[in-house]
């Protein structure tokens, strides 16, 4: 019976994560920390609302078997990227850091398909760092979960998003760009809980196709 900590569980992994956390009785505890609340109700579940900024209200806290790190925003939602560096990559490092410092030892990253440090790209590039960073991390295991665009429904409306899941879909229907075709938000959640009950020491990553399959297992 393990307990498990989430952060980004209003995103569209993160709720459908907790969600299913809460319905496997693998799990005895949720414990979910965010800066609103989910709206779900369990006994399993103990939310925490937050400020990122203020690890000394929460670090203690972060303790548990697993951390599943699913926080994320958009460039447009964050208003700059610096803005959006702070919570993709700045807030999940930090919370990485409390809970190795805390002794969980499975952390579970939800990162992205051609995530690099040394990217030209401003996304790709962030993500990679972010991985760079928390394999410095001592986790006994570090699992990297790597997809491609997300679908799903979701709170906002995403113009660009919405533009960009068209064109990819148009290039998988040639047989083109099949490593960053759309998985669902709740596919990606299966995958996460499956990695981690499989979790053996060391770094693990899955991209696409595996993540398909850990879905289905």
């Amino acid at each position: 019976m393990k307990t498990a900590l989430v952060i980004g569980a209003t995103g569209l992994v993160g709720f459908q994560l907790t969600k299913q956390l809460l319905e496997d009785k693998y799990f005895a505890k949720v414990v979910v920390f965010t800066r609103r609340s989910t709206g779900l109700v369990s006994p399993k579940l103990e939310e925490h609302l937050i400020n990122f900024d203020q690890p000394e209200q929460w670090q203690h806290l972060v303790k548990g078997d697993v951390l599943f790190s699913a926080l994320g925003t958009t460039l447009a939602k964050a208003g700059g990227k610096k803005a959006q560096y702070k919570v993709d990559h700045s807030y999940q490092y930090q919370f990485a850091a409390a809970a190795a410092r805390n002794a969980v030892p499975v952390y579970v990253l939800v990162s992205s398909a051609g995530a690099n440090p040394q990217s030209r790209t401003f996304y790709m590039r962030m993500k990679g760092e972010l991985e760079r960073n928390v394999k410095e991390l001592l986790f006994s295991s570090i699992i990297l979960i790597k997809p491609g665009p997300l679908h799903g429904k979701r709170n906002e409306n995403r113009i660009g998003e919405n533009l960009g899941m068209a064109v990819i879909r148009f290039f998988n229907g040639l047989g083109l760009l099949r490593k960053y075709r759309p998985i669902a938000g709740d596919e990606v959640a299966r995958a996460m809980i499956q990695s981690f009950k499989r979790a053996t020491p060391g770094v693990a990553a899955f991209e696409l196709d595996e993540l398909f399959l850990l879905a289905k297992s």
